[in-house]
């Protein structure tokens, strides 16, 4: 019983411990290797890089956590953003509405995201690939294949300025971790989503509404969704037609690297924000050290499948 204990310990210190531990090392080699990333003006450029990639990974950790994965998150981005331009350029909508109905959009793609997994009894990895590829479709169709330009300014401001040196897209970040924070960390809907994760079927028993909490679960992150494609329209100036392609992969590996469980029921926001962080500070130095975008994305691959490893060897040996 006492071994079990010990081993329930150490499990928890390698969770909560290694994220950080991880990004430090990271740090200290990619001072190591380039003088230029131990620099202010760096570290902010790393903060402007990381928040559209942080708020899509705070609704990736909330359902992630419920055990259900989001292979989708990159093209509600993409379509929420398209339906923002193109309500503002060519549909006559002002801005703010057209901002709305881009957030709204994503918001309704995450709904039938949670209403296909839990009313359709589909697993979420089939029913997001579903999503997917049909929202690229629509982004195309939106489109018409080319990149959406001539969007009003005000709708540009946020994901492209900055106050004082701070950009403004790291605010909301910063604000979007917080609500995702008190979320799973202060209310009963937190609590629900932590014990749907552990064991789905006990918290039915228990009279939790299970299918209820992961649809709200799929909309919210479908809504932190459509927020990144509004910061990354800004930050680019247009809606680009494959916007956002493989930021699913790199969201799920920000909340792994940040101590959630592949397999649900734990984890925490800020292992996220340090996950995120990290990706940032890797893709940065990479940049720096000027290896190729191919030679990232490879290595972005295995990062993925040791995350993967690991989080499996830590759940068989100490959970």
């Amino acid at each position: 019983m006492k071994d079990k204990a010990n081993a329930v310990s150490v499990g928890v210190l390698i969770q909560r411990f290694s994220p950080i531990f991880i990004l430090i090392v990271l740090i200290i080699f990619m001072s190591l290797a380039n003088d230029r990333f131990f620099q202010v003006a760096n570290f902010i450029n790393i903060f402007r890089q990381i928040a559209i990639l942080g708020v899509v990974s705070m609704g990736m950790t909330l359902v992630i956590l419920t055990g259900g994965i989001d292979l989708s998150v990159g093209p509600m981005m993409a379509v929420s953003a398209a339906i923002m331009g193109v309500a503002a350029t060519q549909w006559g909508i002002a801005p703010v509405p057209a901002v709305a109905l881009g957030l709204a959009a994503g918001t309704v793609l995450g709904v039938i995201n949670g209403m296909v997994i839990t009313k359709g009894q589909i697993q979420p990895f089939i029913a997001t690939l579903g999503m997917m590829v049909a929202a690229r479709g629509v982004v195309l169709l939106l489109t018409g294949g080319l990149a959406v330009r001539g969007i009003p300014e005000p709708m540009l401001t946020i994901g492209s300025r900055f106050v004082g040196r701070i950009p403004q897209s790291a605010f909301v970040l910063v604000a979007v971790a917080v609500v995702a924070w008190i979320l799973l960390n202060k209310t009963t809907f937190g609590r629900n989503i932590m014990a749907i994760g552990g064991n789905s079927e006990a918290s039915r028993t228990s009279g939790i509404r299970v299918d209820r909490v992961k649809i709200i679960v799929y909309a919210i992150c479908g809504f932190f969704c459509a927020i990144a494609g509004f910061l990354y329209m800004g930050r680019v100036n247009s809606v680009p037609p494959l916007m956002a392609s493989g930021m699913e992969l790199q969201a799920i590996t920000a909340v792994a690297l940040g101590g959630t469980s592949l397999s649900g029921g734990n984890g925490s926001i800020m292992g996220t924000v340090i996950g995120v962080i990290t990706i940032g500070v890797l893709n940065n130095g990479l940049n720096l050290m000027n290896v190729s975008a191919a030679w990232q994305q490879v290595i972005l691959g295995i990062m993925i499948t040791i995350v993967v490893i690991l989080d499996s060897w830590r759940k068989r040996k100490f959970d």
